[in-house]
């Protein structure tokens, strides 16, 4: 079975957008499970325009591929921010950074090096503990 790596990200206009990182196709929506579907269509586009007009296209649209998606922590943080998921003040206790500054990331301001670090950091302990809670 083909293992596909899409990368995700937020765009500045609060969009989302999907990019496999070794395959031709992407995808946009103004959410995460918009986007996957944007780009599930495309591919079934693509190979049905390749079909119909006579074109090579990958083999692993003819038999079961599964898609691994990553995305940065900045942008995981302002789609649950978003989703009324997480408030500022979990995200505070979560990451460590007051609620001022995070909500000035969730509207545009990017944030250092050390901070972005943080935030990836306090997601990965709650990954943690969630997989201690599920395992």
């Amino acid at each position: 079975m083909k293992q596909i790596t899409a990368i995700i990200e937020r765009a500045e206009d609060g969009t989302y957008s999907i990019y496999c990182t070794d395959e031709i196709f992407s995808g946009m929506g103004d959410t995460i499970n918009d986007a996957k579907a944007d780009m599930a269509r495309q591919m079934a586009v693509y190979k049905e325009t390749a079909l119909k007009e006579g074109f090579r296209y990958p083999d692993f649209l003819d038999d079961e591929y599964t898609i691994e998606y990553t995305i940065d922590a900045l942008s995981l943080m302002n789609y649950y921010v978003k989703a009324g998921i997480f408030t500022l003040a979990a995200l505070e206790k979560i990451t460590g950074i007051n609620q001022k500054q995070l909500w000035a990331y969730t509207t545009g301001t990017k944030p250092r090096k050390a901070q972005a670090d943080k935030i990836r950091s306090g997601f990965l302990r709650l990954s943690e503990d969630l997989a201690t809670v599920f395992a």
